[in-house]
């Protein structure tokens, strides 16, 4: 019996894109269980593209502006499938990416999150993200993640059940709500993963997501998920999410929630650069702040690039 999968893509003004994302899950070899779009009180024509595309069985929810978190979490909670796998409508799917996933379920079924590379898009090319090279259950997901991706939202897929049963994705956190749910999985259920890169990630959307950023209202944080007597290597993944955070509140003038992110997770080694970024900019004016990090990612992603 082939697994079920319900595929769930949270929707926000992405009238531009979300029907490539579309027609990418359609195209899939292995035909997706139900696809669940959930539109976020998109302000823009993407609803109505989601209709004229004229998708059978396609399900839209329409509910008020809430955040990606609580839209992915109600497309999962009108999901049927065993699997859920997400996709953003900014990205899209290889042919085979189903197939992997649902694969990878038959192969190890104890898991909870099962993963796969893909690529980033940016600049008109694709650059293949550093992932793992190897397919199977992820010995130490906190460790492997230190300076490879392993989950990002579009190439990942939960049990259902596991889902529902660590609590989704935490409600009104609009940034770095996948890595609070990855910790909340990998704590609890194995995680397994494909080299296949059947997935292109948008760059571009990403930085229009943290340029157009309001501020959340969510009582969660990596603060309160922190717990000072886990494993190093699980300590660090927090540190390296709530840094990566902080770096981006900083850059908007959230000096608060720098402070947090910096006496909380100091004794972070891994990621100490992220660190000193989050005070060097504290220390500047606000104006001031996001120019130079959106100056200094640029030259890094340029770096990257080359291979350097």
């Amino acid at each position: 019996m082939s697994t079920k999968i319900s595929v769930v893509i949270p929707l926000y003004n992405k009238a531009a894109t979300i029907a490539d994302a579309l027609r990418s899950v359609v195209a899939q070899r292995y035909a997706p269980h139900e696809i669940i779009v959930v539109d976020d009180g998109s302000t823009d024509d993407s609803a109505a593209v989601v209709e004229q595309l004229g998708i059978a069985g396609l399900q839209l929810i329409r509910q008020a502006n809430g955040g990606v978190s609580r839209a992915r979490n109600r497309g999962v909670e009108a999901a049927t499938g065993e699997l859920v796998a997400f996709l953003d409508g900014d990205d899209c799917w290889e042919e085979g990416f189903l197939g992997e996933i649902a694969s990878l379920a038959a192969d190890y079924p104890a898991a909870g999150l099962y993963c796969t590379a893909f690529h980033i898009v940016a600049d008109g090319r694709l650059t293949p993200a550093p992932c793992p090279s190897e397919r199977g259950i992820v010995s130490d997901f906190f460790g492997s993640s230190a300076h490879r991706y392993i989950a990002i939202p579009s190439a990942s897929a939960v049990r259902r059940e596991a889902f529902i049963a660590v609590g989704g994705f935490p409600a009104g956190m609009k940034i770095g709500e996948d890595l609070y749910l990855w910790i909340l999985l990998a704590r609890r259920y194995a995680v397994a993963f494909s080299p296949l890169r059947a997935v292109r990630y948008s760059r571009e959307a990403e930085n229009r997501s943290t340029t157009i950023y309001t501020p959340e209202k969510s009582p969660y944080s990596f603060e309160e998920l922190y717990d000072p007597t886990a494993p190093l290597d699980e300590r660090e993944f927090v540190a390296r999410a709530a840094l990566g955070k902080a770096l981006i509140l900083v850059a908007k003038g959230d000096d608060e929630a720098a402070r947090s992110a910096i006496d909380t997770f100091s004794y972070t080694k891994t990621y100490s650069r992220t660190l000193l970024k989050v005070k060097a900019l504290l220390r500047l004016p606000k104006r001031w702040r996001q120019p130079l990090l959106n100056g200094y990612n640029r030259l890094a992603w340029l770096i990257a690039k080359k291979g350097l």
